[in-house]
């Protein structure tokens, strides 16, 4: 279940960290993110609501994958994972935290900035770690600094990432992206739903890098009139498509989606 955990993180390559006030909110800020293109979602226990709101939308929302951050402690670690939590993240390395879901067969993220934890998460056999908080720990440039003594290691950077500097983190050795910026405090509080949908859909529109005949394209539009088009990441533009209906099959041209009568053509850039 972890390997598949971990893969369905890699193929959505957004990280949501949503903070929640009102447990009540939680599934529908769940149903936003999911019509922004986006099905993972790090729902915080930094407020009271947070235990509550993983557990609804773990019951109330299976078509989202639901993990806990601000793991501080084996309690927290514990009760998340009974409330239906299915990744947990810690904005640093513990070892216990990390032992306990290594054993239990549950996805675990430690937050590692330092060449001391990379080493010690890869003696556990941890191979994606959290960079967090990313802009005060140097940014994309640190994390390449990192990946070279530590081959095969990917990052998960979080903190100072949003929309405007996205485009910087995509690509090796950028496992995904994490921020609040894809569902804002905020806008969960006043029940401004459509904000974080938007969010989403700009941000996987970056991820995917979609060019129809050398211009940029949002796949909200071709997914509604369908093309060839080429993007940056086969595998996150498949797992984009698919969990909107569309069919795979191979063909001369490129690997083809179909969906009635809608078809797309696509290629890697």
């Amino acid at each position: 279940m972890e390997n598949n955990v971990m893969e369905r993180i890699g193929n959505t390559g957004l990280v949501p960290v949503v903070v929640i006030d009102d447990a009540l909110s939680a599934v529908a800020t769940a149903r936003a993110l999911l019509a922004g293109g986006v099905d993972v979602m790090e729902i915080t226990l930094r407020t009271a609501a947070g235990m509550e709101s993983i557990r609804l939308v773990a019951r109330e929302c299976p078509e989202m994958l639901v993990g806990a951050g601000t793991v501080l402690d084996m309690d927290q670690c514990i009760n998340a994972i009974e409330n239906g939590a299915e990744f947990i993240v810690s904005p640093g390395y513990d070892p216990e935290i990390v032992e306990y879901c290594i054993k239990s067969g549950v996805a675990v993220c430690p937050g590692c900035v330092t060449p001391t934890e990379i080493t010690a998460a890869l003696k556990k056999g941890l191979h994606v770690l959290k960079f967090f908080p990313a802009n005060v720990y140097g940014g994309i440039n640190a994390i390449k600094a990192l990946a070279g003594p530590f081959t095969g290691v990917e990052f998960i950077p979080t903190g100072g990432v949003d929309l405007s500097n996205l485009a910087d983190f995509v690509g090796s050795p950028i496992f995904a992206i994490g921020g609040g910026w894809l569902c804002p405090r905020k806008a969960i509080s006043a029940g401004n739903f459509d904000v974080i949908s938007d969010a989403c859909r700009k941000s996987v529109d970056v991820l995917l890098g979609l060019k129809e005949e050398g211009n940029t394209i949002s796949l909200l539009s071709l997914t509604e009139k369908g093309g060839e088009v080429t993007t940056i990441s086969i595998p996150r533009m498949t797992s984009q498509l698919v969990r909107r209906g569309f069919t795979s099959k191979s063909s001369h041209s490129g690997l083809v989606f179909v969906k009635g009568s809608i078809s797309i053509t696509v290629n890697a850039i």
